[in-house]
């Protein structure tokens, strides 16, 4: 599986999936604390059935060594954490400027992987990640808003990236030893948990939200989580945290393809020339990288 064509197809669907997240955020009408929390107790919800019906799985979540659960757990705090800080920073700045600045997610995790895990970048594969980073830019140029307001947005998309990328990095060492779906349901189900407690403290109602926001919810669930983040973890068992970070570059396309036909935000030349460079700094960068495996 490693390095195969296989898993690069599933890598860029999983960020296609994942770029509905912005979308489906913008539909719900719930605290940020609650979308996220259901995102990730539905995702769980789903994954359950998987885990209890395979007696393989359940013997190994139940053979799990004390490191792994607190790993598996703490990637459930980051998780949390990103989604709050990432979901309130849309209700402060655009769409567009929200999921370029939080998927600036590569530069940590290039960094994290150089020191943890000892991977090394050629000049061509680091060039490659500042073209595509770039691109993403020249697409929320036009976005970003000089206020106050919008400048508390970009600094809490800004932290999420960072503490997403912590996740990555996480789940590349706990993959190695622990199938998909225990792995998923740790993360994802302490993840949930964490949530309650922060919607609890926060005084946040758990219902009473219309059809379309429980819709955006599942959608959330379903297809930015289980199609899109569970892929990623997949992933991990082959693909580097900082190639998986990377290719998540491409969900700012996504998102602006999408947000044309959902939210009916027209696609600029500028943002054409974005996600056209964005192609050639992934392009650059997979390629070198996989050249080096």
């Amino acid at each position: 599986m490693k390095g195969s064509i296989f898993s690069y197809i599933a890598l860029f669907f999983g960020v296609f999936a994942l770029s509905t997240s912005a979308i489906f955020v913008k539909l719900a009408d719930a605290p940020s604390a609650i979308i996220a929390f259901y995102r990730l107790f539905f995702a769980t919800t789903i994954l359950m059935p998987f885990l209890l019906v395979k007696r393989e799985l359940r013997q190994e979540l139940l053979g799990l060594s004390k490191r792994q659960w607190r790993l598996g757990i703490l990637s459930g705090l980051f998780l949390s954490i990103h989604y709050v800080l990432w979901f309130e920073s849309l209700r402060y700045t655009s769409v567009a400027s929200s999921t370029v600045i939080v998927t600036l997610q590569p530069l940590f995790t290039i960094v994290g992987g150089y020191f943890l895990y000892k991977e090394r970048y050629s000049k061509i594969a680091l060039f490659g990640c500042l073209v595509a980073i770039f691109g993403s830019f020249i697409i929320g140029w036009g976005d970003f808003q000089i206020s106050g307001q919008a400048l508390f947005g970009d600094i809490l998309a800004f932290i999420a990236a960072g503490v997403i990328s912590g996740y990555f990095l996480i789940g590349q060492s706990v993959r190695k030893d622990l199938s998909l779906v225990p792995y998923s349901v740790i993360g994802y189900g302490s993840s949930a948990v964490f949530l309650t407690i922060y919607a609890l403290t926060q005084q946040q109602s758990f219902f009473n939200y219309s059809t379309n926001t429980w819709w955006a919810f599942f959608g959330l669930a379903f297809v930015a989580t289980i199609l899109g983040q569970t892929i990623f973890n997949w992933l991990l068992k082959w693909i580097s945290s900082s190639v998986i970070s990377m290719s998540i570059l491409g969900e700012t396309i996504g998102t602006c393809i999408l947000a044309y036909f959902i939210l009916g935000e027209i696609v600029s030349l500028q943002q054409g020339i974005g996600i056209f460079i964005i192609l050639v700094g992934l392009g650059l960068f997979l390629v070198r990288q996989a050249q080096a495996k």
